[in-house]
């Protein structure tokens, strides 16, 4: 058995109340909060058998939906009333780790290793994994098929020496008289199809085409991407995608709304769609044609994508540690998180669990191995700090300025990036 306990137990007890308590039948209420509504069905069927095992406690599951996700937590940590456990991602946890917010636990040989290195801070593992995605290439055969496109040996280069994927997103992208991208007489305010999803989307687009180009987005606790030719030439090729070659929905439309192009795919009006599989279930339910995934663009650097995580955190004001012990421990084994990955939800942060999750999807005709590659080949960091989400925060609507053509490539990176590490400063 990992030793969660041992590393629990000896932690400095910290603060007093949480949203757990003993109850008047004696059981102990451990409270558990998520922003995932689908997987919070799953965690409902893993505690429910957890509870038989363990009748002395109640595992009670919070729902906080994303857009509000952020601002409760921080209010609730600060008020000592936050749950005993609860999900996080590698913008917040952090300064989380850092003020003594969180209970560290022992890493397990069992756990997905790249997200066991994500949520590692100054020596100390800060969360059990639970669920991890990377990147790939969905396609509507169809489209692809007739524009005589293979997307799984698409290339871009900045250079343009090597690049088959700009000609091939033009083949894609047809206006509504049937012109494509780059003919005479194409009018890219009357696009019937898109060929790709160019977008301000920063783990499905904009780090992977970074990556792919060698470039970088941080380093140590530090912002330098205006300070990387190689990023402020990827960054360009994506702006040019959208305000250039017009083969990207605009940034009007998907800065607004962050669901604009998986919308467009599943209606048909996108050939092209780079994501996660956190949009599997959204492409197989409301796509009505044939669909696949291929490998993500392979660019200058190679296929180089982000692979990313969540985590659940202990708090450390938890006043019944041994109970929240024993529900750590249940959702790092593989009987504890395979609900997730039978449920066809997400790749599950216990590796012995993922074979379920690749049968769900191979049942349904959908082949992972794209996403599985990416997650083993090299892969690009998601940053990470204790005040990158504030820093975030602080670039992103300048950023969003560079990919509506307001402001250009290399003085936004550089304003954003100002912006972005003054406010990790505080």
């Amino acid at each position: 058995m990992r030793r969660l306990a041992l590393l629990l137990v000896t932690a400095l007890l910290a603060g007093c109340s949480v949203a757990g308590g003993d109850e008047a039948d004696g059981r102990t209420t451990v409270t558990f909060r998520l922003w995932d509504e689908q997987v919070a069905k799953a965690y409902e069927q893993s505690f429910a058998a957890f509870e038989k095992a363990h009748p002395d406690i109640r595992v009670a599951v919070q729902l906080v939906p994303w857009a509000d996700y952020w601002t409760k937590l921080p209010a609730d940590i600060a008020a000592g009333t936050a749950a005993d456990i609860y999900w996080t991602n590698t913008s917040n946890f952090g300064l989380y780790a850092d003020n003594g917010q969180l209970l560290p636990v022992e890493p397990d040989p069992g756990w997905t290793p790249s997200v066991v290195q994500l949520y590692t801070r100054h020596g100390k593992l800060w969360g059990v994994p639970q669920l991890w995605d990377s990147i790939a290439l969905y396609y509507n055969n169809d489209l692809v098929s007739a524009a005589g496109v293979d997307p799984a040996t698409l290339t871009w280069d900045p250079t343009g020496r090597n690049d088959t994927f700009r000609a091939a997103a033009r083949r894609l992208t047809v206006d509504s008289a049937g012109r494509h991208a780059g003919e005479a007489g194409f009018d890219p305010d009357k696009i019937r199809t898109y060929g790709f999803n160019a977008a301000f989307d920063q783990q499905a687009i904009l780090w992977d085409f970074v990556g792919s180009n060698g470039g970088t987005w941080q380093n140590g606790d530090t912002f330098d991407f205006a300070d990387q030719p190689k990023t402020v030439q990827a960054v360009q090729y994506l702006v040019d995608l959208i305000n250039s070659d017009h083969v990207a929905p605009s940034a009007a439309d998907t800065n607004t709304n962050g669901d604009k192009a998986l919308q467009l795919f599943t209606q048909g009006k996108l050939a092209l769609f780079q994501s996660g599989p956190y949009h599997l279930k959204s492409v197989q339910e409301g796509a009505g044609f044939r669909w696949g995934l291929a490998p993500m663009l392979r660019g200058p650097a190679g296929r180089v994508g982000v692979v990313h995580g969540v985590a659940a955190v202990a708090s450390a004001k938890t006043p019944h540690r041994d109970a929240t012990v024993a529900v750590l421990d249940w959702i790092g084994s593989a009987d504890g998180i395979r609900p997730i990955a039978e449920g066809g939800y997400a790749f599950p942060g216990v590796t012995a669990a993922q074979p379920a999750f690749v049968e769900y999807w191979r049942k349904r005709g959908v082949d992972l191995q794209p996403f599985l590659d990416s997650s083993t080949g090299t892969t690009f960091p998601a940053p990470v700090g204790p005040r990158v989400g504030a820093g975030g925060t602080a670039y992103t609507p300048i950023l969003q300025q560079v990919f509506l053509g307001r402001l250009g490539v290399a003085p936004g990176l550089r304003q954003a990036q100002d912006a972005g590490n003054a406010a990790m400063k505080g």
